[in-house]
């Protein structure tokens, strides 16, 4: 069994849209769902069940940190996928267990080499940074059982240390090939890349569920996995939520 964490965040209508689109997107392309195990990584739970401790008011989703707590919610056992919920899916996510992990890296990921954002603010009017190794952790296949991952990323860490130093993955070495390289296709920023394979969309900067990304590049994809109905609710929390 294949367990994906999925980052879940509850601020509105539109983000829990997000989150069923990409696990419907999953489902509709995987080739065997009795491998996999979509888990919805819910900030409140882990707060309530005494794990999530973060005081942190910075990020702009409540999954900014929780992605982090995905090997200790795995037992420090196996393989486990993390993603945002802002992904579309056009692969079997099986390939990714099978093709991109190795016993030796302590995670996979995409590594993105772009160097500027597309603009000064990004979805819901968030401040937009750039920074070494962006949304390379917003992709990640964690290699559960390595050393560094159970001895760098417990729940004391997870819960201290910096943002700076979980998303540019210093918890692990990187001059010993702890990083493993997956292709860009399995995360394809939208907006920031013009060419080549796609296997998932990743709408980075804002999707169609976001005021001002309604007609984003490929957001008619998106689309295709909302009713009629989730539609007019989408454009009613645009309209009355943001």
């Amino acid at each position: 069994m294949y367990n994906i964490y999925i980052g879940f965040d509850s601020s509105n209508y539109g983000q829990t849209i997000a989150w069923d689109v990409c696990e419907r997107s999953i489902l509709k392309n995987c080739s065997d769902t009795s491998k996999i195990n979509i888990i919805k990584l819910v900030k409140s739970e882990l707060i309530n069940n005494g794990i999530f401790k973060r005081t942190d008011k910075d990020g702009a989703t409540e999954f900014t940190y929780t992605r982090f707590f995905v090997p200790y919610l795995n037992n420090y056992e196996g393989h486990a996928i993390f993603v945002d919920s802002d992904f579309l899916w056009e692969c079997d996510i099986i390939e990714l267990f099978e093709k991109y992990t190795n016993s030796d890296c302590a995670v996979s990921c995409v590594k993105h080499k772009y160097t500027n954002c597309n603009g000064k603010f990004k979805m819901d009017g968030q401040p937009q940074e750039w920074y070494p190794k962006k949304n390379w952790s917003s992709l990640m296949i964690f290699n559960c059982a390595h050393n560094n991952v159970k001895q760098n990323l417990t729940l004391e860490k997870a819960n201290t240390k910096s943002a700076k130093w979980l998303h540019r993955m210093f918890w692990c070495d990187e001059n010993n090939n702890e990083i493993l390289e997956i292709p860009r296709s399995y995360n394809y920023l939208v907006d920031y890349y013009h060419d080549g394979e796609i296997k998932a969309l990743h709408y980075t900067d804002g999707g169609p569920w976001h005021p001002g990304y309604e007609n984003v590049t490929h957001g008619d994809k998106w689309l295709k996995y909302v009713s009629k109905e989730e539609k007019e609710k989408i454009k009613w929390s645009i309209e009355n939520e943001y």
